[in-house]
């Protein structure tokens, strides 16, 4: 089920992205321009949410965190985006997650630590920065990590989801977002590594 929720999602994405990323490469937008515009968008958009404007903060990340889809895409389109595109993309990524969890932290520490969010946020921060880890040194170690029910699209559609929850004066709905975010992303990170474990296979001796 998990599985078909993703992929929906995902498509669902690449059809509003698709058009969109034909545009900019004819007008000569790079996908290291989109990159970075969205991660610049994303921190506006945290510092929003850090002061409590829930809406407008969750809203201008969503829209920012998108060009995550934009830039690959558009990468895919012109036949790839070279070694230091993809290093720039995932240094922005990390960058970009971490003003997000950090804003909402910071905000619902203002608030009280309703439901004890604020320990959600730093949960879903740091097992979030693991999940990229484990796939990027599998990767790095001819390992196969690719798998997980919680990648980074789905993790901001999470918290998005609570944001929007606290805008209409839910109290309760950005720290649930925010827990069941904090044990989708440790679970990730245990599928990844059983992942990883299970494509060790040694060569038989000769």
């Amino acid at each position: 089920m998990a599985k078909i929720v993703q992929t929906t999602a995902r498509a669902v994405v690449a059809y509003g992205v698709n058009p969109v990323a034909r545009f900019l490469l004819r007008i000569g937008v790079t996908p290291n321009a989109v990159t970075v515009a969205g991660t610049v968008g994303v921190l506006i958009g945290s510092y929003f949410g850090a002061l409590g404007h829930l809406f407008w903060g969750t809203v201008i990340v969503t829209a920012c965190a998108l060009t995550d889809a934009l830039d690959g895409t558009m990468a895919r389109m012109r036949g790839g985006s070279g070694k230091f595109g993809a290093l720039l993309d995932s240094s922005m990524d990390r960058l970009a997650d971490g003003a997000v969890f950090g804003a909402v932290a910071f905000y619902l520490a203002t608030e009280g630590n309703p439901y004890g969010g604020v320990v959600a946020a730093l949960i879903s921060l740091v097992a979030g920065q693991v999940v990229s880890y484990v796939k990027a040194r599998a990767q790095s170690l001819g390992l196969n990590a690719d798998v997980g029910i919680a990648e980074r699209l789905e993790r901001l559609l999470i918290v998005g989801a609570g944001g929007l929850l606290g805008a209409a004066g839910l109290k309760w709905g950005l720290p649930a977002a925010l827990w069941v975010l904090a044990a989708l992303s440790l679970f990730t990170v245990f599928q990844r590594l059983v992942s990883a474990a299970r494509s060790d296979v040694k060569e038989p001796a000769a």
